[in-house]
Formats: structure tokens, sequence, C-alpha cells
């Protein structure tokens, strides 16, 4: 397939998440994301419900985009997918994914056979890592590590522009790197992965155990005494409001982090490591912290090329990213 001298060639991006679903288009020299809708997975549908629901929305998308910019379906290009892996990128099917269920699923296939679009899969931390490298944060670089905080940790690698999959599609699994050999169980079957350290759920975790030993905190009159509900949410806005406690929680998360980001820089010495989700809201009060922590463990040198950031696409990353893996995969470039 080959480009056509227009500016009014559209690629859809689709991310899927164990909890949302976003849809975009971007222009196919890439800008702002149009025609955006996000909409609950609702997993415990079914996968027939979350298909139908992705193609819903992305015959939405169009429509709305085609609609106030002019222009017909022979304008879409296709579709870019970011989901949840292990994947199969040659074959477009998830392997398997916990969060949704589904084993062995020809995700691409059914999503392009449903819109009569081409489309591409690929994981979707790697999309989000790749949208901030094409028109984010990292715009410019050549190389950079995207770390995405939230449920999970997810990791996307970009190397000379380009995605590094691995040899089985498997790399970026950053937060399943061991940063404490005996330390607490992961759902993947290891133990002291960062992921049970730094993530949403790990942060709020770690917090609770704290105030449950005795620590007072500002944390436990933001959720009225209910512990259960302290999430990693809670931690960050006790933190901005001047909670010793929390700020000592965000400081160790920075600290576990720094941990992980230092070994990244050291093994791939990237230009750049953005980190995104909702722990950056935080701001210096993480970022102060872990930055200090990388210049303790890192070597000097990788550590002074790398700058760290926060992600310049919150909410759209994914999208961007997905739209970029399939121009890339379509034309051979970004």
């Amino acid at each position: 397939m080959s480009e056509r001298a227009t500016d009014k060639r559209w690629i859809v991006g689709v991310d899927l998440g164990g909890t949302n679903i976003v849809v975009g288009l971007l222009p196919i020299e890439g800008g702002e994301v149009l025609g955006l809708h996000s909409l609950p997975t609702d997993p415990v549908r079914g996968a027939k419900f979350v298909v139908d629901r992705i193609c819903q929305m992305v015959e939405r998308s169009i429509a709305e985009v085609l609609e106030q910019q002019g222009g017909t379906r022979a304008d879409v290009a296709g579709v870019g997918i970011g989901s949840p892996g292990p994947l199969d990128r040659a074959t477009g099917t998830v392997i398997n994914t916990p969060n949704l269920g589904w084993r062995n699923f020809p995700l691409r296939d059914l999503i392009s056979n449903a819109v009569h679009l081409p489309a591409t899969l690929d994981n979707d931390a790697n999309c989000a890592g790749y949208g901030e490298w094409w028109l984010g944060a990292g715009r410019g670089t050549r190389s950079l590590v995207g770390l995405t905080l939230g449920t999970g940790i997810g990791g996307g690698i970009v190397l000379d522009g380009q995605i590094y999959h691995g040899c089985s599609d498997a790399a970026g699994e950053i937060g399943h790197m061991t940063i404490e050999a005996n330390g607490r169980k992961c759902k993947c079957g290891n133990y002291g992965c960062l992921e049970q350290y730094a993530s949403g759920p790990a942060i709020a975790q770690r917090a609770v155990e704290g105030i449950e030993a005795g620590a007072a905190s500002l944390l436990v009159e933001l959720v009225n005494g209910k512990l259960e509900d302290i999430t990693a949410a809670t931690v960050y806005e006790a933190t901005v409001q001047g909670d010793p406690y929390a700020n000592e929680v965000m400081k160790d998360t920075a600290k576990f982090l720094g941990a992980g980001v230092a070994s990244i820089i050291n093994v791939l010495n990237p230009e750049m490591v953005v980190i995104a989700g909702g722990v950056t809201r935080a701001g210096e009060h993480l970022f102060e912290p872990l930055r200090a922590e990388v210049r303790r463990r890192a070597f000097k040198s990788a550590q002074e090329c790398c700058r760290i950031v926060s992600a310049e696409l919150p909410g759209t990353a994914g999208v961007v990213g997905a739209a970029a893996v399939f121009k890339r995969e379509t034309y051979g470039h970004v």
C-alpha cells in the first residue's frame, strides 16, 4: 500500500485495556487525535461483546471525523490496535491476557473483518511508549523507554525509532523486573517484581499496611476511616496536602521505581525514560527522589545523558502509538 498526496488520510487508533477502551483518529502524518471516545471494556460480558464494542467505537469515530473534516471512508487507511499481551503479532492473536480472560484470541482479524479495514496488533504498553516517542515527550529522540504505572506496570522500548519486541514479542515487561529477591509474591508467579512495589494497588497496599502498624496519616480522614478505600490516588492527594506519612510512602515508591529505572538505564543506555500513569500527578514529590535514586544507582555517563520525564499524552498515548504502529508496518516509516 502506498501513501496518497492528500491531507485527508487517517489512521484509527484503538487502545484496549482491562478497564477501558479508547478509540480515536489521527492524520496519517501525525497531529491531534480527533473523534476520541472512551467506554468501559466490561470483559465479564464476554469477548464478543468487547470486540463488538470496539468495532462500534471505530465506526462512530470514523463517521464523526469524516463528517467534521470531509472526505470518504476510502480516506481511512486502517486500524492500529494496542492490546494487553502476550501477543503473536504475526498472526494478530492475543495469546493470553488475564484481565480479559482471553487465550489464543484472533483479535486483529476479528476487528479488521468487521470494519472492513486492514489492521495491526501490538502490545498496549509498547503502543503507549511509541506514542510518546512519535508525538509526545520523546519527540526527536532515537531511544526511549516508556513505563506505564497503573493496575500493573507496563513497558515499551523504542530503539532507533522502532519498538524492540524481542525474539518472542515479550520484551518490555519492566513490571516483572525483580527488585527484591525474596520480596512480595507477584501474580506472574515470581517474587519481588517491581509491579508489587510501585503499581497503583501496590502503593495503596503499602500505605494501608503502615497505617495498620500504627502510622498516623491524613489518609485515614480522606477515606472516612475505611482503609479499604485507600488508592494510589488517595496517597498522591495526601502527599500534595503535606501529609508526612503519605510523603514517605511516595519516597519509598520512588526508591523502588528508581532501582528499576537505574537498571534500565544501565542495560539500554536510552536518551529518555518516560513515565505515564496516575502516579505522575504527584509531580516532584515523585520525580525528585526518583531521579536521586537513579543518580545513586546508575552509571554516571548513562544517567547524565538520560532524561526522566512525565508523559505528555495522558489518555491518548496508546491510541497515538497504535496508529504509529499501523503506519510503520504499512508504509515502512512513521
